[in-house]
């Protein structure tokens, strides 16, 4: 970004938005991609710097040789353990929010906390996920906010639609989420099961692969 801004500022120093935009979508679906098929500290060296040469000398971005297979990228996403301790997985379902068009913008001040939709503490209760792996899929996780604070006891998702949608308890509000999704899970779905799991973990990976396309990124 950095280099960008060097090579592409404008006389009063800002950036033409809509370019800066289109490189903010094409290094970011690279970054999260190449983390996952190619992951070590020092693997995006090489890709990243021929496009900063690509930069300096006012050639278009592209990872000409480093395009990624869907089939590929679908294989090791689904081995990929998307635990809450690695960034990319906040950054993954930040990016998920947005892809709802009635998703608002939400606060920079908004401290946000990784959620699982099923609860690990309903998997300890009840034990009905037939694969425990599936608890820590993206398919369960979703951004909420830190002031929601679901109780341990709230497990099962009828406790935790109350929480999304916000309730009065002893004349005091307390305010739901802005997250759509979640708020749309809590008017129209009586629950939230493997089933849901697994289906809303395929969406959110064809809208990532999508999500590749558009930038030029797959080997097609």
């Amino acid at each position: 970004v950095s280099v960008y801004f060097m090579q592409n500022r404008q006389q009063d120093g800002t950036l033409d938005d809509d370019a800066f935009y289109g490189f903010l979508k094409k290094i970011t679906a690279f970054i999260w991609t190449y983390a996952v098929t190619n992951p070590g500290v020092n693997a995006l060296r090489t890709p990243v710097y021929a496009e900063m040469v690509n930069i300096v000398t006012d050639r278009p971005i592209t990872f000409s040789e480093y395009k990624f297979n869907p089939v590929t990228v679908k294989s090791m996403f689904s081995n990929f353990i998307f635990s809450n301790s690695r960034p990319i997985t906040k950054s993954m379902i930040a990016w998920w929010a947005f892809q709802d068009n009635a998703q608002e913008l939400l606060s920079l001040e908004t401290v946000f906390e990784i959620e699982h939709i099923y609860a690990r503490n309903r998997q300890d209760k009840e034990k009905s996920l037939s694969d425990a792996k599936n608890l820590e899929s993206l398919g369960n996780k979703a951004l909420l906010e830190k002031r929601i604070n679901i109780g341990a006891a709230d497990y099962r998702f009828e406790d935790k639609k109350r929480y999304y949608l916000g309730f009065t308890k002893r004349g005091q509000k307390k305010e739901g989420t802005k997250i759509h999704e979640l708020t749309q899970l809590a008017n129209t779905a009586a629950d939230f099961t493997e089933v849901d799991i697994l289906e809303r973990n395929r969406s959110i990976m064809n809208s990532f692969i999508e999500f590749l396309r558009d930038n030029d990124l797959t080997a097609e």
